[in-house]
């Protein structure tokens, strides 16, 4: 659900909680203490650039984070506009979320690193693989990026997760 007031800003609202602006020329007033991403899930990991991955991989390590707390892990010195900045497009883009905690945001993953990562390895089989995951894991075997033991143990990880997410088969019924 999207709310604006008279131009000045638009926001997305979860479902639990409304935006709510007051229509006057001069602010807009958010009730909610909750942000949720306004963008459509799935935008192209490939297409974020270096700073973009270096912040969103601190948030992934941290958990929730504000903006000075991100400025204080990056490996150099940028501005706190610059931070936020680019914490907002993250937001946009679908892989951060922000709630308010004393009238600071407060960063989250909307996304876990594995579920972006598997994006990215299905736009690899895409391009380079023509749609084909086997051809890609016979060639990350041949260019040793993935050994035997390597493969036996994702294999036995797939064969628990498909076990795990078929509860007929967990209870004895196909």
């Amino acid at each position: 659900k999207t709310t604006s007031c008279s131009g000045h800003c638009t926001q997305a609202a979860t479902p639990l909680k409304e935006i709510s602006c007051m229509l006057s020329r001069f602010s807009c007033v958010t009730v909610s203490n909750i942000m949720a991403s306004n963008t459509a899930p799935g935008h192209d990991p490939a297409e974020l650039g270096e700073l973009e991955r270096d912040i969103l991989s601190i948030v992934w390590r941290i958990g929730s984070i504000t903006a000075e707390q991100v400025r204080e892990e990056l490996d150099r010195p940028l501005k706190d506009s610059t931070v936020r900045t680019v914490l907002r497009r993250l937001e946009e883009k679908g892989y951060l979320a922000h709630s308010m905690e004393n009238r600071t945001f407060v960063y989250r993953p909307a996304e876990s690193r594995q579920r972006v990562a598997g994006r990215a390895v299905k736009r690899i089989v895409d391009w380079f693989c023509e749609g084909s995951v086997e051809a890609l894991l016979v060639g990350m075997v041949d260019s040793k990026v993935l050994d035997r033991a390597e493969l036996q143990r994702l294999a036995e990880r797939i064969a628990i997760a498909q076990k795990n997410s078929n509860p007929e088969k967990k209870e004895g019924k196909v």
